[in-house]
């Protein structure tokens, strides 16, 4: 609020610290889906005043991750399975575009970071933690994104991608695999790194579809 004193940054790195501890556990169900949230646990366990906590709760509401009632609270939005094919949709035309857009983005800080995250995946597999694996998923993916260079394009992704997650929380025990889903990733992010828009898309395609028919195989 001040540019002398500092407030407003403060207030600022409060929010997004609030916003990204919240956004994660509403998206790992950490929160259960329907569950209240309670702004004066939270401010005490987070060590932070009510404000930027509200600040993150009307994010996270456009987020569609929680929902507001008059005199009643907020609350983490219901998980719904048919909300997997309107979301698919949209990822369809747009994770081919973001990863194209990262294939033509020749910035070496980034496809470094994409190289590491590849070497990463390829060593991944069952006998690791489930859940580490989900939030290794939640990454690459957002790296992807950013490689883009597009932040209309990244946030609406983020947000697709997020929904999309708590999906596959909802049903992540009766998942065959996790770990092989997770390293579709690297051919994905090879092909990136080469350069090749035109494969970049044709493989970011085929993940979302994976991704949708192997959820729709278990329900």
């Amino acid at each position: 609020m001040d540019m002398v004193t500092g407030t407003a940054p403060v207030a600022e790195s409060l929010a997004e610290r609030s916003y990204r501890v919240l956004r994660d556990r509403l998206i790992m169900l950490d929160i259960a889906p329907g569950a209240p949230i309670n702004e004066g646990l939270l401010s005490t366990e987070l060590d932070m005043g009510r404000t930027p906590i509200r600040e993150a709760l009307k994010k996270l509401e456009t987020d569609r991750l929680v929902h507001s009632f008059p005199r009643r609270g907020t609350f983490a939005t219901m998980v719904d399975i048919k909300d997997l094919a309107a979301i698919s949709e949209i990822r369809h035309l747009l994770e081919p575009l973001a990863a194209e857009k990262a294939a033509l983005n020749p910035n070496p800080a980034l496809r470094k970071q994409l190289a590491d995250t590849a070497a990463a995946i390829e060593q991944l597999d069952e006998d690791q933690d489930r859940r580490a694996l989900m939030e290794y998923d939640l990454e690459v993916h957002r790296l992807i994104y950013r490689a883009a260079e597009n932040q209309h394009l990244e946030e609406t992704l983020v947000r697709l991608d997020n929904l999309a997650t708590r999906i596959w929380c909802l049903v992540m025990d009766r998942l065959p695999s996790i770990a092989g889903h997770i390293q579709e990733h690297a051919s994905l992010l090879r092909a990136i790194i080469a350069g090749d828009p035109v494969e970049s898309r044709q493989l970011a395609e085929e993940h979302v579809r994976h991704f949708e028919s192997t959820i729709r195989s278990i329900l």
